[in-house]
């Protein structure tokens, strides 16, 4: 049987954080936790490029552009959208989340999702550092493996 699984070290490798600028409060700590992780892995800070959008929406566009430019081995996409009184929370989220995985689909370029939905700020804060630890560093771990198992893969045409 031959068993292909991706290794989180992070020599070499380059990699772009997406972080929308909507609750800032929670996304700056996500950041700072998907920092944080890719150092831990041997991620230089030189090989780590951050682009900020004003929301969760404007996610996919500048991912795949940076997807696209092919100077990246995996995208990490963060945010945190959450719940209102009206429906802009559903389209939201589920815009934000189809958009980011085509990226990856279309591309070929390992796209991570953590986006946070929550109910509240007291739910998402709790997954930016707080009693459920940082999503963020969370994805810089996930990024790295599927880096590394994507060049592991053989190459071809999923089309």
């Amino acid at each position: 049987m031959n068993v292909l699984r991706g290794e989180t070290l992070g020599a070499d490798r380059r990699v772009a954080i997406v972080a929308s600028r909507f609750n800032e409060l929670v996304t700056t700590k996500l950041v700072e936790g998907a920092c944080a992780g890719l150092s831990h892995h041997g991620v230089v800070p030189e090989d780590v490029t951050v682009a900020w959008v004003p929301g969760a929406f404007e996610i996919p566009l500048v991912a795949l552009r940076l997807a696209a430019s092919g100077r990246f081995d995996a995208l990490i996409c963060l945010g945190a959208v959450i719940r209102g009184e009206t429906s802009h929370f559903d389209l939201v989220a589920a815009e934000a989340a189809r958009g980011i995985s085509e990226v990856g689909r279309t591309t070929g370029v390992p796209c991570i999702f953590e986006v946070l939905t929550t109910d509240d700020l007291a739910q998402a804060l709790a997954r930016a550092g707080g009693e459920h630890g940082n999503k963020g560093w969370e994805a810089a771990g996930s990024a790295l493996e599927m880096a590394s198992l994507m060049r592991a893969l053989p190459a071809g045409n999923a089309g």
